[in-house]
């Protein structure tokens, strides 16, 4: 793919994204779950090696034919070989459910309506909803929103970007089998250690990308004082510097302690400012959505003067 067909291709991904939303059946990735999981089960031992080796055999032969499909089809044909790209893209992002999971927790605050937002938000995480107020459902719905961001989104961009679809297929198996996999228990210490790694390798750019970018959109000297003085707090490499810049950005207060299995673990603090609330999570959607529009239109935009350029 040239930078062109690339721009082109991603423009009507994320076009795709915004008009479906994500499958409502037949979803590859669930698909790709059961698989791993099928996989885990048969193969699991408490073995960094060997969870690696169980990694390679759930990524990479989804990955090679996500290539070999990809310079065969735009060797036979152009048109199918960019339906084929935009189509895989729209498979790896999901900004417009992003929106779908976090709007009703905004709307349910807004409305009063806390048991309504705590089952709203216990849609998309892993904290003790039931023990949460209206403020920290606001906060857990808004942090999921900027992290996710980064995960969901730009990350599968980036990986486009690099490697065109078979970049966004091998970042999101890489990312689903982390969300299974990369937990400090018993079971997934060892086994999952591979999983959790390389995915912090592959978010390692992007999430640097996606906190500039934030930082960039929003209050932007707060949001690069909240990731130089927070971020490092932060378990992860890469939540850190995305969830703190994306906090100072909007300018609200994140991070505290949060309930996990009756328990209230300490977290760092994120960001400065306002409490969170209804309007911090709508804010922090619309900052999701105006970065993926600078993203691919600067890439629109790089990708078309170098074609027009070499014409000249």
């Amino acid at each position: 793919m040239n930078a062109a067909s690339l721009s082109a291709t991603m423009l009507c991904g994320v076009l795709l994204d915004a008009w479906l939303g994500e499958p409502r059946r037949l979803h590859p990735l669930i698909g790709f779950g059961r698989f791993a999981r099928a996989l885990e089960s048969a193969l699991h031992a408490d073995s960094r090696g060997r969870g690696l080796m169980v990694w390679l055999l759930a990524v990479v032969p989804l990955s090679a034919a996500a290539w070999w499909l990809q310079r065969n089809l735009f060797a036979y044909s152009f048109w199918l070989g960019a339906a084929y790209a935009a189509f895989a893209l729209y498979l790896a992002i999901g900004l417009r459910s992003l929106d779908e999971h976090a709007a009703p927790v905004a709307a349910a605050l807004q409305a009063g309506d806390l048991a309504g937002a705590r089952a709203a938000v216990g849609r998309i995480v892993s904290r003790d909803v039931d023990a949460l107020d209206g403020e920290r459902v606001a906060a857990a719905a808004t942090e999921s929103v900027l992290e996710n961001g980064s995960d969901a989104v730009f990350a599968a961009l980036f990986w486009f970007a690099v490697l065109g679809p078979a970049g966004a297929v091998l970042y999101r198996l890489a990312n689903t089998l982390d969300a299974m996999w990369g937990y400090r228990t018993p079971r997934y210490e060892r086994f999952g250690w591979a999983a959790a790694r390389i995915d912090d390798a592959l978010n390692l750019i992007p999430a640097r990308l996606t906190a500039l970018t934030y930082a960039a959109l929003g209050d932007t000297a707060t949001a690069w004082r909240c990731w130089r003085t927070q971020a490092r707090h932060w378990d992860s490499p890469n939540a850190g510097p995305v969830m703190a810049a994306g906090a100072g950005a909007l300018r609200v207060r994140l991070g505290g302690a949060a309930p996990y299995h009756g328990v209230w673990e300490p977290r760092p603090l994120l960001g400065e400012g306002d409490a969170p609330s209804a309007d911090s999570i709508r804010r922090a959607l619309g900052l999701v959505k105006r970065g993926v529009a600078v993203w691919v239109g600067l890439f629109v935009l790089a990708a078309w003067t170098g074609w027009a350029y070499a014409r000249v």
